[in-house]
């Protein structure tokens, strides 16, 4: 039981790194002599220097930007619910409020990540996704996962 224990806080903890990554990176679109995040857009001088200005004030870059960070927040309570459920929980209960914070962080992700598919300009012509995208992708199904394992795991003795 301790081993699968281990295993979830593992796993609750690489998801809390890799949404914290994906929201703060640098890197949800690439092309080209240009990087786009979430907070700014930044453009590579001919010196090798970067150029940053802070995003455009869309609606939907600004929504991305909240469902990231409740994201961030919803894994982190999540996190917290779990360590105090391990202790305080009645033996047999199971790990439902932490399964909810958990769900609730895989489904703010995955609705920023699919704002931003749909809304991102297609300005450049060799624009890509990039790896801070890709890792908010991973997160969201690795942190439904493991609110599925919250709902199944019971607290033993």
């Amino acid at each position: 039981m301790l081993l699968i224990l281990l295993g979830v806080l593992v796993l609750h903890l690489i998801i809390l790194i890799l949404l914290i990554v994906s929201t703060a990176a640098s890197a949800w679109s690439v092309g080209g002599d240009r990087s786009t995040d979430l907070w700014y857009s930044c453009l590579i001088s001919s010196n090798g220097g970067y150029h940053c200005k802070p995003s455009s004030n869309e609606d939907w870059i600004q929504a991305v930007q909240a469902l990231m960070i409740l994201s961030v927040l919803f894994c982190f309570f999540s996190l917290i619910a779990f360590v105090f459920q391990l202790f305080k929980l009645v033996k047999g209960g199971r790990f439902y409020f932490t399964a909810i914070f958990q769900i609730f962080a895989s489904l703010f992700v995955m609705c920023g990540a699919i704002i931003y598919t749909v809304m991102c300009p297609d300005d450049s012509p060799h624009k890509q996704f990039g790896y801070a995208y890709v890792l908010a992708w991973v997160a969201f199904p690795l942190s439904l996962i493991s609110g599925l394992i919250y709902i199944v795991l019971r607290k033993k003795e």
